[in-house]
């Protein structure tokens, strides 16, 4: 492993040798570098590691000559800071990603690491995301072929990564598959110039991994070698009309995530919108039952896997609404839905005002599956009976909000967001102190004004309003900006409503960064509370601390 980027740079310089060329290669590359210093925090739980500090850096690279890239990223945990990984799957420093890929405008091959999602993700979707401490990249082989423009068709076959320890260590289970796509408008002529625009797809995925036998209650289980999933998929587009559909549906997949039973599996996700200048809508609905597939069936939680369920919710990017109780989609399975609607008053009218107002309102919905419950040997191989696609009885999320934007002067912007939730935390559980429905109305108001060209300040004050967990919060955001090099921000996150009046802590942490093209440095000092980060409807959970921050972040 140690070899391989010498190894990819020698076939490049191979390659360019070959074709008696003088080296006219391209290369690029970024780096991340996280450290945070450790102090005990009895108040909030802060715990010290044996260390005392901690740092995730990494670096990527890659290398283009005519068709051929090479890449690879170099990753360092010394030790992973806490809450990155639970398992802690990140430690020492080696290659954590390294590839050889040859494409044009027919062909494209790829040998080592990469990244690939089928449709919407309901079969496949490998990713990486640092800040969560996830990466399911596979580790293989994968061709793409476009016989035409109208065609795409892929092809994998590769192993997944589970762990890093100074190297790539892999799940156990192989995973094989192919995907086809085909853009119908580009099939003949005539139907190039058709208002209605058509895409089909479909894909074929199977996981191999040695079964065994399974010892429950007197009774032997064979588990199998081999389990399948497939899927199909449309995308139709005409004038501001969007709609987009997948069903996907899995063999039976005995694993811990749904108690070994052999129960077959199946999604459906639909989307539809529409937009014009002023005006758009956005609905989704999704059934998904026992849809969950990870490369080692034995493993939970964020660990390989190899599909992608979506939260319904809105993704919220204020902190109280993201950060104290963010949806994720169960692995069990859910039922759901959400509608967003977006609304701009004209400028120049008496609502509207000078420079018009945005108004966004958008509602969401999960609940259980409408499900029986087998009994006896039925129970134990099938679990239960799915009734119908639509809700059952527990009730996972509801999410309203509503926001309005507005320009009130060439300095001056405001926005105001008003949410209000229930969120059931045995299903999403957020919390370790509360088990049940939580009931919270959420106000955010942001203000912006434009001192000078150079200078800009923001401040959001938020309110969250509960009687149940940790009670009421109130969160405190200002940002100052001169522009182009420096940031200067303050947090305080109070915990107005907790029952223990020891426990209403001031979570204050400040940051200061400096910014030179593509270079920028953060050092923060303070107090993070416990909680869950998420980003994209993938969430973990972050222990409390106290103490500095240092980022670096920089490309090339």
């Amino acid at each position: 492993m140690k070899y391989s980027v010498l190894i990819l740079l020698s076939c490049i310089g191979s390659f360019a040798i070959g074709q008696n060329q003088s080296p006219q290669g391209i290369l690029r590359g970024n780096f991340q570098f996280l450290a945070q210093q450790y102090q005990e925090d009895s108040l909030i739980n802060a715990t010290v590691p044996p260390a005392k500090s901690a740092i995730n850096g990494f670096g990527n690279f890659t290398y283009t000559y005519g068709k051929v890239t090479a890449g690879w990223r170099i990753e360092s945990y010394q030790n992973a800071i806490q809450g990155f990984s639970a398992q802690n799957r990140y430690r020492g420093t080696g290659i954590g990603n390294r590839y050889l890929t040859y494409a044009d405008s027919t062909l494209e091959i790829t040998i080592g690491n990469f990244y690939e999602q089928f449709g919407n993700g309901l079969t496949l979707r490998t990713y990486w995301e640092p800040n969560l401490g996830i990466d399911n990249a596979l580790d293989g082989a994968r061709v793409i072929f476009r016989p035409h423009k109208s065609t795409t068709l892929k092809g994998i076959y590769a192993k997944q990564r589970l762990d890093f320890n100074n190297s790539i260590i892999h799940a156990e289970g192989i995973i094989r598959g192919v995907d086809g796509e085909i853009l119908l408008n580009e099939l003949h002529s005539n139907w190039r110039e058709a208002k209605t625009n058509i895409t089909i797809g479909g894909n074929f995925l199977s996981k191999y991994q040695e079964g065994g036998n399974l010892f429950q209650d007197s009774l032997v289980f064979v588990l199998p070698d081999n389990v399948a999933m497939y899927s199909g998929r449309f995308l139709v587009q005409r004038g501001g009309w969007m709609m987009l559909g997948e069903y996907a549906h899995k063999i039976n997949d005995p694993s811990a995530d749904n108690g070994y039973i052999y129960r077959n599996g199946r999604g459906i996700f639909l989307n539809t919108s529409y937009s014009k200048k002023g005006f758009g809508f956005n609905a989704m609905a999704k059934s998904i039952d026992n849809l969950s597939f990870r490369a080692d069936r034995n493993l939970k939680l964020f660990d390989v896997p190899i599909n992608y369920t979506p939260a319904i919710t809105r993704q919220h990017t204020c902190n109280l609404a993201a950060t104290l109780y963010p949806y994720a989609t169960p692995f069990t399975g859910e039922a759901s839905f959400m509608l967003e609607l977006f609304y701009m008053i004209p400028k120049g009218s008496k609502l509207g005002g000078p420079y018009g107002t945005n108004i966004s309102v958008s509602y969401a919905a999960a609940n259980s599956l409408d499900t029986t419950r087998y009994s006896g040997l039925e129970a134990r191989t099938q679990g239960y009976k799915l009734n119908s696609l639509g809700f059952g009885p527990e009730k996972y999320v509801r999410d309203f909000n509503v926001e309005i934007k507005r320009k009130l002067s060439k300095e001056f912007s405001a926005s105001y967001t008003f949410y209000y939730m229930e969120f059931n935390t045995l299903v999403t559980p957020v919390t370790n102190t509360f088990k049940g429905m939580v009931y919270a109305n959420i106000n955010v108001l942001e203000l912006g004004y434009k001192i000078t060209k150079k200078d800009n300040i923001r401040i959001e004050l938020q309110t969250l309003n509960t009687k149940q967990d940790k009670g009421s919060w109130e969160t405190i955001v200002v940002e100052y900006t001169h522009s182009p090099h420096w940031t200067i921000g303050v947090i305080n996150q109070y915990n107005s409503g907790n029952s223990d009046e020891n426990k209403r802590i001031n979570y204050l942490f400040g940051t200061v960064g400096y910014i030179n093209g593509p270079h920028r440095i953060t050092l923060g000092y303070g107090k993070r509370r416990e909680g869950v980060f998420c980003i994209g409807g993938v969430c973990r959970a972050v222990p409390a601390t106290n103490g500095f921050e240092l980022s670096i972040t920089s490309s090339f």
